[in-house]
């Protein structure tokens, strides 16, 4: 008898510990909360606040960069004020009133909360929004949703589309890189490749500088912008640029101004003069498409102030007292919840105990429909089968050796009788050995394809199997057989059946179910090999006219070493293995066998196999 469990080591107290511990920890936890609940809401209300002013800046922010007015902007901006729950009002700078998300609620804050200008974006609202690279890009503060006169056209659009398509395809043909194309604001796709880096690599060079190449609404933008920028130049007595998509520029070596400075010799104070003339030249140029800047307002719908919170002695001493109470039913119910846990898994742990010595028939009882409860099932189902399979494995050693002892007694009797000169070793003799020999061998495989299916290691090679042609091999293999006793084996299918399955087993399971057909069909019998499709799965049988199964056996067909004939002869031969087997290479193609059966008159033995229809169907092979 095991020994009890010292109750410094009982899990009814260690539940108690963890219990009371959580408990203090939690209430201590909850009360400092409590005191910094304050502090905690005015950090989570400022973060909030600041994130819904970036959101509403951003969104007219993206308004003015792509319509020309503020014609129509209360479409975006009532729902945006209900979403955030802010009033926001739009007005010029000349103070006239543009629009306003809850017109009537009073007037407008005395300050401002900004100035929505898509060619002056305010960093602080928008960190990052600034294009980056070297000149103007990065110092103009232009939105870089603004698109102007760059705005390609659909068929413009459609063409640089298709190339950057075929550039992608090239990439992930060649390179193995993972590309997508990505649409600019102007409507000019570029090429994105996460994770790496195109300028590494000249797979594809051809494709990708061919969508680089400008069209012509782009070469008429570029033109303008640089007739501006050179123009701002000249007024200050510079040499003239040539500015590019990306807002750098170049040098235009033959268009010097009397007084240039020597090549590479553009210092930074003259660096800083061309980025100014191409952020001016780009804001001149974008103007007449953005909407004039205007002055945001942001506020509360109502103008009321901001909710606070006292934390009163009152209120701490209300604190405290709901502390020490719920730390009292915590560990109240903890104790209770204990005792419940720790009584069912004392009679789990005798019953094992129990099994451990020998009692196959210890069992716990089942209460309540909780994980123990639950356990206590699994515990009585495992306990059930772990006697059946006690009593199928003695049931098995016994098979094994009713079947392997008569073709090795009769072995080795004529072996004897040889040995002692009272048989002759003739032809009929070896025969008969042979004969017991292949029984024996037969008894074996068939054994060893049970312990494969048992333990999980029988594999599969599947392939399309058609099963007409399988049908009339396995037909024809035991058509001798069936000759010879004067059964007639014939084969029906409809329209071809194919289905998904290992061809070497599913002959051995159809072979089985002939071989086993023809064994107990009298001479003059019939044994019919029939395939048909449905659906969903594909249905072969084996029916016959033979003496067929009474009713209180048929369940017990698949069993192992099982037999119909009580007395375990020999008549009809066989290892009493071939159904179980045939059951167990079926359940592992994912389908099922069942038998049905007329005394006197036959009976018919079922495959349902799931049925994949190719499509379109492979070529078949003759």
């Amino acid at each position: 008898m095991a020994r009890e469990v010292p109750l410094r080591r009982s899990l009814l107290l260690r539940l108690l510990a963890l219990a009371v511990l959580i408990a203090v920890g939690s209430i201590a936890t909850t009360a400092w909360l409590a005191v910094r609940t304050t502090a905690g809401a005015i950090r989570q209300e400022q973060g909030q606040a600041l994130a819904d002013d970036a959101r509403i800046y951003d969104t007219l922010l993206a308004y003015a960069a792509t319509h020309p007015s503020w014609d129509g902007v209360d479409a975006a901006v009532r729902p945006l004020a209900r979403d955030v729950g802010r009033r926001i009002a739009l007005t010029t700078e000349t103070g006239a009133l543009i629009t306003d998300s809850a017109p009537g609620s009073g007037p407008l804050p005395t300050t401002s909360s900004a100035t929505v200008d898509a060619l002056a974006v305010d960093t602080t609202l928008m960190p990052g929004s600034s294009p980056p690279g070297g000149g103007a890009g990065g110092m103009s503060r232009i939105d870089p949703r603004t698109s102007g006169p760059y705005l390609l056209p659909p068929e413009e659009r459609a063409t640089l589309r298709g190339k950057a398509a075929e550039a992608v395809r090239c990439l992930r043909l060649r390179a193995g890189i993972d590309a997508v194309v990505v649409d600019g604001p102007t409507g000019r796709p570029h090429i994105d490749t996460p994770g790496t880096d195109l300028a590494d690599t000249a797979v594809c060079a051809q494709s990708r500088s061919t969508l680089a190449t400008l069209t012509a609404t782009e070469n008429r933008a570029l033109a303008q912008l640089n007739a501006l920028v050179n123009t701002c130049l000249a007024r200050r007595r510079m040499s003239a640029v040539q500015v590019d998509l990306n807002w750098t520029w170049t040098r235009q070596p033959a268009a010097s101004a009397p007084d240039a400075r020597p090549t590479g010799g553009i210092d930074q104070e003259h660096n800083q003069a061309i980025s100014a003339c191409v952020g001016t030249s780009r804001r001149e140029q974008l103007l007449p498409y953005v909407a004039p800047a205007a002055t945001l307002f942001v506020s509360d719908p109502g103008g009321r102030p901001s909710s606070t919170f006292d934390l009163s002695p009152a209120n701490q001493t209300r604190i405290v007292a709901v502390a020490g109470l719920v730390l009292l039913v915590t560990i109240g119910v903890t104790v209770l919840a204990g005792i419940r846990l720790t009584r069912p898994l004392h009679a789990l742990t005798g019953a094992a105990q129990r099994m451990r010595d020998g009692d196959g028939s210890a069992r716990v009882r089942v209460t309540g429909r909780d994980e123990i409860a639950r356990l206590a099932e699994v515990f009585n189902d495992m306990a059930e089968r772990r006697e059946r399979l006690e009593q199928l494995r003695r049931a098995m050693v016994s098979d094994i050796a009713h079947e392997m002892r008569t073709p090795v007694s009769n072995i080795r009797g004529w072996l004897e009788a040889v040995e002692d000169g009272l048989a002759a070793p003739d032809r009929r003799l070896h025969s008969s050995l042979l004969e017991e020999a292949t029984l024996l061998q037969h008894v074996i495989a068939d054994l060893q394809d049970l312990a494969e299916a048992d333990a999980g290691a029988l594999r599969l090679h599947r392939e399309q199997v058609y099963l007409t042609d399988l049908l009339a091999q396995v037909a024809e293999a035991h058509r001798v057989q069936a000759d010879r006793v004067g059964v007639t084996v014939a084969v029906r299918t409809e329209a071809d059946p194919q289905v998904d399955a290992d061809p070497v087993r599913l002959r051995q399971v159809v072979g089985n179910l002939v071989a086993n057909a023809v064994r107990h069909t009298p001479s003059g019998g019939h044994v019919t090999i029939s395939a048909r499709a449905t659906d969903t799965e594909v249905v072969v049988s084996v029916t016959d006219t033979g003496s067929g199964i009474s009713a209180d056996d048929l369940p017990r067909v698949f069993d192992r070493f099982w037999r119909a004939e009580k007395s375990r002869s020999r008549q009809t031969g066989g290892s009493g293995l071939g159904l179980a087997i045939v059951r167990q290479l079926i359940e592992a193609h994912g389908g099922t066998v069942t038998a049905t059966s007329t005394p006197s008159q036959g009976s018919t033995f079922t495959l349902r196999l799931p049925h994949h229809d190719p499509t379109p169907p492979p070529p078949r092979r003759r």
